[in-house]
């Protein structure tokens, strides 16, 4: 089967990626792969000695340099594994699809990203990023936001909250969002508010999509929407204002929405995962913390369970109808 890859690149010059390259820059677009490969060649890749790791670092919103810092985070994974590697800069779709054609071999990706990694490239997670601003560790609350000053509050249970959003205008963070959309719609679903996201019309007054927390955030603010949708996080600086986050509140949580974390493609040998797993597992100590913290904020990494740490995730999808 063909494929069509994307794999940003990194800005060393030493950088060697398989496929044809396409220039990128953070601030410009995604750096690309866009190679056909055929079936054949990425079964030889797949049996073929590994002597290199190529790990894709997906991007975030908040994050800044972070090629700069992914290049110094595989420098020390290369030290502790003794082989070349190699760190480039994607969005999630494409971090999924480069470990489907065995053009990476690990991948930096939120939880859905990792369930459909899963899916098509039979990789899996084995560890999660625990940060500050997250409160459950690593895994971390959705939540609906309102005004300081609204009448909706809470009431003794969460379906008798939500049930207050009937004909209420409401600003979901994005279509893909987890947080923002996934787990939100899951738990109205849950509750049986709705039957599923063809159906939020029927319930709200009106429905938005914002491009992130910050925009579904401001519709809030600005009194375009009633209540909006995001993870408890985007609160803070640098989505909103400080003064600004003193104007909301949250009416309802929706805990368990899985933390990112480090997926490993199921080609590579246990010994070696193990051993990379290990080396990952370095970035916690004191030399090594400030860099990995500089990445993403997170603290530490953790092992995880893949299957027990993405469960919330596999239902709030089923409950939503949506796919990985």
């Amino acid at each position: 089967m063909n494929l069509s890859l994307k794999v940003l690149a990194g800005a060393s010059a030493g950088l060697l990626l398989l496929g044809s390259l396409a220039a990128n820059t953070m601030g410009v677009g995604q750096k690309a792969i866009a190679q056909q490969t055929p079936k054949g060649d990425r079964d030889l890749r797949a049996q073929a000695p590994i002597n290199r790791i190529r790990i894709v670092f997906a991007n975030r919103r908040d994050a800044t340099d972070l090629q700069n810092k992914a290049n110094q985070v595989a420098a020390i994974l290369s030290k502790a594994m003794g082989i070349p590697v190699e760190a480039v800069i994607g969005d999630e779709t494409a971090a999924v699809e480069a470990l489907r054609a065995n053009r990476a071999d690990v991948a930096f990706v939120a939880g859905r990203a990792a369930l459909k990694a899963e899916q098509l490239a039979k990789a899996r997670m084995y560890l999660a990023e625990v940060r500050s601003d997250y409160s459950g560790g690593n895994t971390y609350d959705s939540v609906f936001v309102v005004r300081q000053d609204s009448p909706l509050r809470p009431k003794g249970s969460a379906k008798q909250t939500l049930e207050q959003l009937k004909g209420k205008k409401i600003a979901f963070t994005s279509r893909t969002s987890g947080s923002g959309f996934i787990f939100p719609v899951g738990e109205l679903v849950g509750q049986g508010l709705v039957s599923g996201p063809d159906r939020l019309e029927s319930f709200f007054g009106n429905v938005t999509y914002g491009d992130g927390y910050g925009s579904a955030l401001q519709a809030v603010l600005k009194g375009q929407a009633e209540v909006a949708a995001v993870s408890e996080y985007a609160l803070l600086p640098p989505w909103i204002t400080a003064a600004e986050g003193k104007q909301l509140r949250v009416l309802q949580q929706v805990p368990g929405v899985p933390a990112h974390g480090i997926v490993i493609d199921d080609r590579i040998p246990a010994p070696m995962r193990e051993k990379l797993i290990n080396a990952f597992l370095t970035m916690n100590e004191p030399t090594n913390n400030s860099l990995f913290r500089s990445l993403y904020n997170s603290q530490k990494l953790v092992k995880v369970d893949h299957n027990t740490h993405l469960a919330t995730l596999s239902q709030a999808l089923k409950r939503a109808k949506l796919d990985p």
